[in-house]
């Protein structure tokens, strides 16, 4: 979530800015034949608003992220457990395989079988799906999972980014009463905000 300094020093979210914004404008109840202002005013509750919905769509996907990223951790550390215990029994087969060629003891040599199916097991467990190659196989799945989500991340922020500066432009629209500030703070909020639906529906 954006974050802008304020006059102390500490700092304020988007919301706050917006709110910030129309308590400087209580003029406009001692001036209500400032039409203009007036509307600029209006236009700033309604983008404060778009913006609150876009920045609980910017916090989810950035949940969603988080979330994602600690599973695909998880897998990739279950993966690594999987390939070690898989070097291990292929190196235990081998050895077994070659006392048993040099003993020619069959108790051995079915150890050794044992722990070759062990090991295969370990590299691949279709049916279980725990063997390394299933887990690699989830873990990429999921890596692609999580950045989608970092994708839908940027994105709205990039939207939120947008919809503050909308909310400037209509201030200074009030300030220096000129309505093309507001017309660019109306068109800007509103193209910010419909991209902003389109990311948090479809992408």
């Amino acid at each position: 979530m954006a974050l802008y300094p304020d006059t102390d020093g500490g700092v304020m979210d988007g919301i706050e800015t917006a709110t910030d914004s129309l308590e400087r404008h209580k003029h406009l109840r001692e001036h209500p034949e400032n039409r203009h202002a007036r509307r600029m005013a209006l236009l700033i509750g309604i983008l404060a608003a778009a913006l609150a919905i876009c920045e609980m769509g910017e916090k989810s996907a950035q949940n969603d992220y988080i979330s994602k990223q600690i599973a695909v951790n998880d897998t990739w550390s279950f993966y690594q457990a999987k390939a070690i215990k898989a070097d291990i029994a292929r190196s235990q087969a081998q050895l077994l395989k070659a006392f048993a060629t040099q003993d020619n003891d069959p108790a051995t040599a079915r150890a050794a079988q044992a722990a070759e199916a062990r090991a295969d097991k370990e590299a691949s467990d279709p049916q279980g799906r725990e063997g390394k190659a299933q887990l690699r196989a989830q873990a990429l799945r999921q890596t692609e999972a999580r950045d989608h989500q970092l994708e839908r991340y940027h994105l709205l922020e990039i939207v939120v980014g947008l919809l503050q500066i909308a909310i400037v432009l209509a201030s200074v629209s009030v300030v220096t009463d000129v309505l093309t500030f507001g017309l660019a703070s109306a068109a800007l909020g509103s193209l910010s905000f419909l991209a902003g639906l389109v990311v948090m529906a479809f992408v």
